[in-house]
């Protein structure tokens, strides 16, 4: 039997730079990658009408809408995971680009093999380079009425309703579900949701807790599921049951 080799992975590269939009575009299709490019907001919006995206490499310095409007509008509808790239290297382009939904950033100038390394991950972790895992791989876990199928990668509130997570969401979620009622400090969450481990500020998962919080709290500024412990760092207090 002749076994059909898996896809290769599809990039929407969005800047609007030629010479940055050639350069990745030689550089992605030799590493096996399918590349489309856009160089503004609605030729985006028509690569990602096309067909299948599995990763946005998103410039925040567009012409016309930026950046950060075009993640965050791709947030409300789509999972599809999001690597930003800022011209500086402000910590504040950084959160909000965390805020909005992406998995990641890079700051210009880069060297396209760290940018090539960032993709690898946030596609290992999202599972979208090589499809989803079969359904009964992995279990689902359940807590405080919310149902955490980890395999889909896909969170639903009591009444089955999908709540959209981004990678780097989901990641920090799935590691309080697997530590509840546990003290974890920010360096063990940083390493756990992996996602993170490069980056050398709290901030980053401050912001993730409080994405997660307007998500999954009766009311985010008393928390009752994800606390902060003063000078520790937070806890995941509902109890966990594997389904």
């Amino acid at each position: 039997m002749i076994l059909t080799p898996p896809p290769s992975p599809t990039l929407l590269i969005v800047d609007d730079d030629e010479d940055i939009l050639s350069l990745l575009t030689l550089f992605f299709r030799k590493h096996g990658y399918t590349v489309l490019v856009a160089e503004n907001g609605a030729a985006m919006a028509q690569a990602l009408a096309g067909g299948m995206v599995d990763l946005v490499i998103l410039d925040i310095m567009l012409p016309g809408e930026d950046g950060f409007s075009l993640c965050r509008s791709l947030r409300a509808t789509s999972r599809v995971p999001v690597i930003m790239l800022t011209a500086m290297a402000d910590h504040t382009d950084r959160v909000v680009g965390l805020e909005i939904g992406a998995d990641d950033y890079l700051t210009k100038p880069f060297d396209a093999r760290e940018l090539l390394a960032r993709v690898k991950a946030v596609l290992r972790r999202t599972g979208e380079a090589s499809g989803r895992m079969p359904a009964d791989a992995r279990p689902y876990l359940s807590f405080a009425g919310w149902r955490l199928d980890v395999a889909r990668r896909e969170l639903r509130s009591a009444d089955g309703t999908l709540v959209l997570l981004s990678g780097g969401e989901f990641d920090l979620l799935l590691a309080f579900v697997e530590h509840p009622q546990r003290v974890l400090t920010r360096d063990q969450l940083l390493d756990l949701a992996r996602g993170l481990s490069h980056a050398a500020y709290d901030r980053s998962i401050d912001v993730q807790v409080s994405r997660l919080r307007h998500k999954l709290e009766d009311d985010p500024k008393n928390p009752a599921l994800i606390r902060t412990v003063r000078n520790g760092g937070y806890v995941f207090t509902p109890v966990v049951k594997h389904q």
